[in-house]
């Protein structure tokens, strides 16, 4: 009769499992990484007698780099970040006190035929450490597109690159902000100098699959979890 009892809590841990299994997956929304087209120009109408029109797109001594919404640009990805952090701590106290009996008419207070001295001895120690170590690197290309170009001319990429190889999937995203005095001759950029910079690394198929958790591990694993 009991395990019938048991039956509804089972269900709300399941539920909750569920829920958090699901909260925990995050969700992109793909039309927001798609390359940003140019804009679109009305021709002038053309003038008889003239060879060269400048709405005919002849930039015969125009820099080359990007400039202009929907040019593209590539992405040095240099990225190495290593950080450590380590922390003792150690204390110690001691203390000793002592009461002397009190004096009445010129007698020492006894009690049991013994004075009535008191005394008090506290020690007190702790001992504590830590270390923390985390490291990351990240290395390649990516060639994004111009999705804007801000009032004072910097200009606001971003882009994905996704190479499928047999069942499994690596998708590299960026998203940033760049200066056009930071843009090489060819047309390339360093990570480093990308501001506001957003590169996700992530893969997908039955490798990633492999190497994730659960949702009712990863349930046991979160914060709803007492212990």
């Amino acid at each position: 009769m009991s395990s019938f009892r048991s039956l509804p809590r089972i269900g709300v841990v399941l539920a909750l499992a569920m829920l958090s299994g699901c909260g925990m997956q995050p969700t992109h929304d793909d039309h927001q990484w798609a390359a940003t087209m140019p804009a679109e120009q009305s021709a002038a109408p053309p003038t008889d007698g003239s060879i060269y029109h400048a709405d005919q797109g002849m930039e015969l001594f125009n820099d080359a780099r990007a400039h202009r919404v929907g040019d593209i640009l590539t992405i040095t990805l240099v990225e190495s970040t290593q950080a450590s952090k380590k922390a003792t701590t150690n204390t110690s106290k001691k203390d000793a006190s002592t009461i002397s009996s009190p004096t009445i008419l010129g007698h020492a207070l006894k009690v049991g035929g013994k004075t009535a001295d008191s005394s008090l001895n506290a020690n007190r120690a702790f001992d504590g450490s830590g270390d923390s170590s985390q490291s990351n690197q990240l290395s390649g290309s990516i060639t994004v597109t111009v999705a804007q170009r801000l009032s004072n001319g910097n200009l606001m990429v971003r882009g994905e690159k996704m190479v499928t190889i047999n069942q499994g999937q690596e998708q590299i995203r960026i998203a940033g902000i760049v200066r056009p005095q930071d843009i090489l001759q060819d047309n390339s950029v360093p990570s480093t100098r990308v501001a506001d910079a957003q590169i996700g690394y992530t893969g997908k198929g039955a490798l990633a699959d492999a190497n994730t958790q659960g949702w009712l591990s990863r349930f046991f694993s979160s914060k709803w979890m007492p212990y």
